[in-house]
């Protein structure tokens, strides 16, 4: 019976440390220059919808169901989703936008698993005819839930989308 209750204080005293040095925080971003005015570009990308053409999980699940509340391109519009196993169900939710320089969404998964994050696209300018598009998504990781971060690397996972929708986006733009 000792022996059992040691490998047990043993277990949560793990479980405990994990939870400590596992990061509570994650964000993940890339960026991309397209051959496309700003104004423009942040017109394009204000606009929820448009992310059908560029996203890489529209791709993974063309038949996904999508319904829509409020005004596309405003502070308040809800875009909502639910797919397959690849997209999951959730939604976005614009929050706040900065004209030609940021638009900012809440995004609220509730399949596979139940998170929130706050979506993000930046855009500066580099020239007349260059923009720098910034895409990217932070959140918090909370105990017990970060202990799985220290195992898996959304920088990795997700990297490679955002690298793929911005590559795609790259198209879209610099073919208007």
């Amino acid at each position: 019976m000792t022996i059992f209750l040691y490998v047990i204080a043993a277990i949560v005293l793990l479980i405990v440390v994990l939870g400590l040095i596992a990061p509570n925080n994650y964000q993940v971003k890339r960026s991309i220059i397209v051959n496309h005015p700003l104004p423009e570009t942040f017109q394009y990308l204000k606009s929820i919808k448009n992310q059908n053409d560029w996203s890489p999980w529209k791709k993974k699940d063309p038949n996904m169901t999508q319904t829509f509340e409020g005004t596309d391109g405003e502070i308040g519009f809800i875009s909502k989703w639910k797919g397959n196993k690849d997209v999951g169900e959730g939604e976005q939710e614009i929050i706040a936008m900065i004209e030609n320089e940021s638009i900012d969404s809440e995004l609220r998964f509730f399949k596979p698993w139940k998170s929130q994050s706050i979506g993000q696209l930046l855009v500066d300018k580099v020239d007349e005819n260059q923009t720098m598009v910034t895409w990217g998504f932070s959140g918090k990781n909370p105990f017990p839930f970060n202990i799985f971060m220290l195992f898996f690397s959304f920088e990795k996972a997700v990297g490679k989308d955002f690298e793929e929708g911005l590559e795609s986006l790259k198209k879209i733009l610099e073919n208007k």
